[in-house]
């Protein structure tokens, strides 16, 4: 299965965001997508999601170009887990993930035993099947995080779209939801697209980073090879450190402060470094 993005231009009105992208992603993958703010992130989960037609070019999922499905078809293929979506308070934690079903439900038809045990499975996939009949308003910030995951995950996907999920999560929720979305890439070979501010985040879950710069994709690869000082500092227009996580060997990325910025070159890079 892959996700392909091909020759993508996109925008709002006469303003263009997106101008040739081309990335490609396969089943069992995470794929990180960074960038400063108005860098196209959302935008580029916009139109592989189909709420945001192309300019030019597609994107096709194993091999059908999405803009021609219509929106029901295009739910049976890709879910979508917003950043701080606003939920129905009065709503059961079941009946909300089992919305993730509609796609396949005839019309006014209701659920049948099937579709309330694979939600039931993405609940438990989700660690959250205790919170059944619980009011959706009744939860924490992260508990409905993780139903907006499991209604994703009931929509028996091939493609999961997290459009900066983890935005208004404390550091342990964060951690808890990609690691979720990691386990569900890896387990159900799903393809998983997510859009994050937190570089440290996307070096520690992302298989492959995608970072964009003004609307087109500046680079494209493993987390060492995007997150260096060089490609940063032309993307956020910042000076930064990159060092070694001391367990794993992945990019962290500090921000240089003000006093240390005289000691980073103007390509981002540390001055011992860049003097070899």
């Amino acid at each position: 299965m892959e996700l392909e993005i091909i020759n993508l231009s996109a925008g709002y009105t006469a303003r263009p965001v997106l101008r040739g992208i081309n990335l490609r992603a396969g089943g069992g993958e995470v794929l990180a997508l960074i960038g400063a703010n108005g860098a196209g992130k959302s935008t580029l989960v916009r139109v592989v999601s189909g709420t945001l037609a192309p300019r030019t070019g597609c994107v096709r999922l194993d091999g059908a170009d999405l803009a021609r499905l219509d929106a029901r078809q295009r739910a049976q293929r890709i879910a979508v887990v917003p950043q701080g979506a606003r939920l129905p308070e009065a709503f059961s934690v079941l009946d909300m993930v089992l919305m993730g079903r509609n796609p396949y439900l005839p019309l006014l038809g209701r659920e049948g035993a099937r579709d309330v045990q694979i939600a039931r499975e993405a609940m438990a996939q989700t660690d959250i099947a205790h919170l059944a009949a619980a009011p959706v308003g009744e939860l924490s910030g992260g508990e409905q995080q993780r139903v907006l995951l499991a209604r994703a995950l009931a929509q028996s996907p091939q493609a999961l779209l997290l459009d900066e999920a983890t935005a208004h999560l404390d550091l342990k929720h964060q951690a808890d939801l990609l690691q979720l979305a990691r386990r569900m890439a890896r387990e159900c070979g799903l393809i998983v697209l997510a859009a994050l501010h937190d570089l440290n985040l996307a070096a520690l879950y992302a298989d492959r980073i995608a970072l964009l710069s003004r609307g087109e994709l500046l680079a494209v690869d493993t987390p060492a090879a995007v997150l260096t000082p060089a490609l940063l500092q032309t993307a956020y227009d910042v000076p930064v450190i990159v060092s070694r996580h001391p367990i794993y060997q992945t990019p962290l990325v500090a921000l240089a402060s003000e006093r240390d910025r005289a000691a980073v070159a103007p390509a981002g890079m540390p001055l011992d470094e860049a003097a070899r």
